[in-house]
């Protein structure tokens, strides 16, 4: 499943993904960091040797990408896609990327752990997400010597994932809870009850687009599913208190709110030349205003898939070159302008 489908998931007028990531290591070998060349090379055969064992699930399903083979726009694109971390991207010598694109589920080799298996859906399906994601897990940690102590659980290189070695996260779009001054108070209470908040393209990424990935703090000495279960609670609160705003924005500041949305559509239709930040933003308020319905034009969907297709790497994927920072605001206006023509 590709972060452009036209795919809207459960509740995907707020809720654009969700995602499983199991963080896994062998005990044989050193954490990434430290491996040799060959260490890595030995940990990614046995890795791709179980996937293609002839009574697995998963034979000729996983195609491999190195990333020592794949140039730097491609890379960027799949950070993008939220399909690799930028450290893996960065890790051209040992880094490798194992994709399942019709489950939607991909494997990281020697990011910061020797494996990390993630799956995303669209909308809210963390539940669907990791049973997948937990399926492959089952299938490797049956066949592959896991890192692992009784006491403590997974052994990772990060200490803020042992036990589980289990990260849920999701995906929201929260332009009335931004626009109304609310989001500290939700960032806080994240925070307090073992959650974090983190921008699209997670730690230190900016809030772009209104776009907020909630995510589990804590992994060890808690159950995978109760997990799962207390990001779908979290998330179903933080969706609740969205709509609720966006509906009293609606009632009590209508004509504020159509003004708001239709001079963003205005600078979108018309821009020569717009940078990714205030793309997003615009953007942003032109999915309000649609999910509202003071707009009709667009599916949310298209929107949703327009903010993919700005982003750097796609533009210059799509120009087979890498441009300028003008050169790509101007590529991004056009683009957006005959999308929402």
């Amino acid at each position: 499943m590709s972060i452009l489908s036209s795919e809207l998931g459960p509740h995907g007028d707020i809720v654009m993904s969700s995602r499983v990531r199991f963080a896994r290591n062998l005990a044989p070998y050193d954490f990434p960091q430290r491996i040799t060349i060959e260490g890595a090379k030995e940990v990614s055969q046995l890795v791709k040797k179980t996937l293609e064992k002839n009574d697995s699930d998963y034979k000729n399903t996983f195609h491999t990408i190195r990333m020592k083979k794949t140039d730097e726009i491609e890379r960027q694109l799949y950070v993008e896609e939220h399909m690799i971390s930028p450290a893996l991207a960065q890790n051209t010598e040992k880094g490798e990327l194992l994709i399942n694109k019709q489950k939607g589920c991909s494997l990281m080799l020697h990011e910061e752990d020797h494996i990390r298996i993630q799956c995303l859906r669209k909308g809210l399906q963390p539940m669907e997400a990791f049973l997948e994601a937990d399926r492959i897990d089952d299938w490797l940690g049956k066949h592959l010597p896991y890192a692992y102590d009784e006491r403590l659980g997974y052994l990772t290189a990060c200490p803020t994932n042992i036990g589980s070695g289990l990260r849920v996260s999701v995906m929201l779009h929260l332009p009335a809870l931004t626009m109304m001054g609310y989001l500290e108070d939700l960032i806080r209470a994240a925070g307090q009850l073992g959650f974090t908040v983190r921008g699209v393209f997670g730690e230190g990424s900016g809030y772009l687009g209104n776009l907020y990935q909630i995510s589990n703090q804590v992994t060890l000495n808690v159950k995978e599913q109760e997990i799962v279960t207390n990001i779908e609670d979290i998330a179903g609160k933080v969706i609740d208190r969205e709509r609720a705003v966006r509906k009293s924005v609606l009632c009590d500041q209508k004509l504020e709110l159509e003004d708001r949305v239709f001079r963003s559509l205005g600078i979108l239709k018309y821009a020569q030349l717009i940078k990714r930040k205030e793309a997003m933003h615009l953007i942003s308020d032109v999915i309000l205003g649609t999910s509202l319905g003071v707009i009709s034009a667009y599916s949310l969907s298209d929107l949703h898939k327009l903010m993919a297709q700005i982003q750097p790497a796609y533009l210059q994927k799509q120009s087979g070159t890498i441009l300028t920072e003008k050169e790509r605001e101007q590529k991004r206006a056009a683009f957006i302008r005959e999308t929402l023509k």
